[in-house]
């Protein structure tokens, strides 16, 4: 499975089978352009402009339209399973930003767990009922979402193999999201020294013993 970071929270995950994008955004609200991009399926965490531009993905298969995901629930398409959560953008329950869908995707046998604009560390409840999880990809530049701190209590919660930071401050971006922390104030906090790379590679039994962050380049 290959994984390609396109910016802000958006990803493609691509397996064998098929491929899903997650949280496609407005470039006009970003402020960083949206690469052409094509899938299977699209999920989408919540329903703000820099996550839910659905209409920016193409189809994979020529006059197939790519399933989208929206909100709690059980999903399947092409093989890939999806375990949508309710969680909430703020730690509020909700009051301040609204609502927000976790994400487990499993792709040719590894759990991934988008966790969207995350507002809050996880309950013991909602740890429990999405299991075991290989690939954590979570927000750390806080203000609109958990910060470094938060996900770092996030991280050893889930405990997974590989840790992807997202939604943090990075060059380019619109002046609403110069409120964000760098994603060097999360590596800082959870003790790496990592080089960004422009994909991550994995199979399921080459997943690492050790926990590994992996900073994703955009492209």
């Amino acid at each position: 499975m290959d994984i390609k970071y396109l910016g802000h929270s958006s990803f493609r995950l691509r397996g064998k089978n098929a491929a899903v994008v997650t949280d496609p955004f407005d470039p006009k609200i970003v402020g960083q352009a949206y690469p052409k991009v094509s899938a299977d399926v699209i999920t989408v965490s919540h329903d703000h402009a820099d996550h839910n531009k659905r209409g920016l993905v193409a189809p994979r298969t020529e006059g197939v339209l790519p399933v989208v995901v929206v909100g709690p629930g059980e999903y399947e398409v092409k093989g890939v399973k999806i375990y949508g959560y309710q969680t909430f953008h703020d730690a509020k329950n909700g009051e301040e930003r609204g609502k927000n869908t976790a994400y487990v995707i499993n792709i040719d046998d590894i759990n991934i767990l988008h966790c969207g604009d995350l507002g809050h560390i996880f309950s013991e409840v909602q740890l429990e009922e999405m299991g075991e999880v290989h690939i954590l990809i979570v927000p750390v530049g806080g203000h609109f979402t958990i910060n470094e701190k938060e996900a770092l209590s996030v991280v050893r919660q889930i405990d997974p193999h590989i840790v992807i930071p997202m939604h943090y401050n990075e060059s380019g971006k619109a002046e609403m999201f110069n409120a964000l922390a760098g994603v060097d104030s999360f590596l800082k906090e959870i003790g790496k020294t990592v080089e960004p790379t422009p994909k991550l590679t994995i199979t399921y039994d080459k997943l690492p013993e050790e926990m590994e962050v992996v900073v994703l380049s955009r492209g």
